[in-house]
């Protein structure tokens, strides 16, 4: 555990916001995390750094959960080509204005937070069906897709960490069950719930932008240029139907439950959260492949090319999934999280310690860019203190999950951010900057919640 474990996420982060650059930051950080390593091992660090980089992309891409969301990744791109040139999107858009579902922007705004919450059962498939089924929508009122795209993933990882039913629930149980709480490791679980001030207070803004059709900093700029944008929303081809669009989501979603019970021998929260999306993404197309063979206006050849088109148009973000994932893998072996995690220190004051493992929580998130690498790394961490301090284990957890939270749906070096860009068809960088403010807002207001929590309890 050194210092210097922490600079290639800051690279990263640097590199990012200086040249307006993600791949490039994202290798350069991966290549000084493989540095660092090799300068602590022996041999040539830049000859081993030339290698090790290279070896740490495929050993990520081998590994089977990780090629999975990639080739996920790649798919939903198909999926996304299907209904917009079936279309399905305009006859969709039209469908909900017309039984006035969707007839204003605060309706639009509503029904893409509401998808996003019913689908809780796993964050990737939260963003992509209310992303897919807002984008037209979006388009139609002249709402930028910065705001689609802050809307979609700052709805999906908080209600997964505060419903629960789901694999979030499952990992957390299983990394809280090895420890002598005091109480049951689901009491403490579904007690942290309302102490889960970050997710509670960033659903509480998804909600004011909505309600109040208020935005703030970057994402006002965003949408003040919305007029100079293209538009992906394609007229509506003759005689097309919405059903075009909602079959191929509806076996998205129904499937991915279905998927989740079957992978997880019939209990929900056990299931493979990236076999199950990818197995429902990839019967999604084959539907969506069907409806549009059987309407006899695409051939098989027509749909091929449009499949291949469309993956095509998600291959830079694929690669950003891709070296995401390497830099993760490359700064758990450096001890980033672990360095970052010590920061916490022996000698805080009681009613600090809450606050601060919520803060830690959120470097740590941010620039390692995984919510469950942090919970992994902080709740070994954050339960001796409960023991040895008499803390209340449900207001201790609730801080590091939402610590954890909060770096997964903001750091540009996040698959999950990026995941969300692909869903909603915005720029991975546009989202980031535009939705930074609104999370640095709610960690400042959730860093006070915990302050004054720990101040009235202890």
């Amino acid at each position: 555990m050194h210092w210097y474990s922490i600079l290639p996420p800051l690279i990263a982060i640097a590199i990012v916001f200086w040249r307006k650059e993600v791949i490039m930051a994202l290798l350069v950080a991966v290549a000084s995390s493989e540095f660092l390593l090799a300068f602590q091992g022996e041999g040539n660090s830049l000859f081993d750094t030339f290698l090790n980089t290279i070896e740490r992309i495929i050993s990520v891409a081998s590994s089977p959960g990780n090629t999975r969301i990639l080739i996920f990744s790649i798919l939903i791109g198909a999926l996304l080509a299907y209904i917009r040139e079936s279309g399905g999107v305009a006859a969709t858009v039209n469908m909900l204005m017309n039984k006035g579902i969707a007839k204003s922007k605060r309706q639009v705004g509503f029904l893409t937070m509401f998808t996003g919450i019913a689908v809780f059962i796993e964050s990737n498939l939260s963003v992509l069906t209310s992303g897919i089924l807002s984008r037209g929508l979006f388009d139609k009122f002249k709402m930028s897709r910065a705001r689609l795209a802050y809307i979609i993933d700052s709805t999906s990882a908080p209600v997964c960490i505060l419903i629960l039913l789901n694999g979030w629930g499952a990992f957390v149980l299983g990394l809280l069950g090895n420890y002598e709480l005091g109480e049951s490791a689901v009491s403490v679980l579904w007690g942290s719930v309302g102490y889960n001030f970050y997710a509670i207070i960033t659903l509480a803004i998804v909600f004011y932008t909505i309600a109040f059709d208020k935005v703030h900093g970057p994402m006002k700029e965003a949408e003040e240029k919305l007029e100079l944008q293209t538009t992906d929303l394609k007229e509506e081809v003759k005689g097309s139907k919405a059903r075009y669009m909602l079959i191929p989501l509806i076996t998205l979603i129904t499937s991915m439950v279905g998927f989740m019970y079957y992978t997880g021998n019939g209990v929900l929260a056990e299931g493979s959260g990236s076999k199950s999306v990818l197995y429902a993404t990839v019967l999604a197309i084959v539907v969506a492949y069907f409806l549009m063979i059987g309407s006899r206006k695409f051939t098989h050849h027509q749909l091929v090319d449009t499949g291949f088109k469309g993956m095509g148009e998600l291959m830079p973000l694929v690669a950003i999934v891709l070296l995401s994932l390497t830099l993760g893998a490359s700064l758990k072996e450096l001890g980033t999280g672990v360095f970052v995690a010590s920061l916490v220190g022996d000698y805080l004051p009681i009613y600090l310690i809450v606050p601060v493992l919520f803060l830690t929580g959120a470097v740590m998130s941010f620039t390692t860019g995984t919510s469950w690498g942090t919970f992994a790394i902080l709740i070994p961490i954050g339960v001796p203190l409960i023991q040895a301090l008499g803390l209340p284990p449900s207001l201790v957890v609730g801080a590091i999950l939402g610590g954890g939270i909060f770096g997964d749906h903001c750091s540009p070096i996040s698959d999950t951010s990026a995941v969300s860009a692909i869903a909603s068809g915005c720029d991975l960088l546009t989202h980031v900057k535009t939705q930074l403010p609104y999370a640095l807002f709610g960690g400042g207001l959730t860093f006070l919640a915990y302050l004054i929590t720990s101040i009235i309890v202890l």
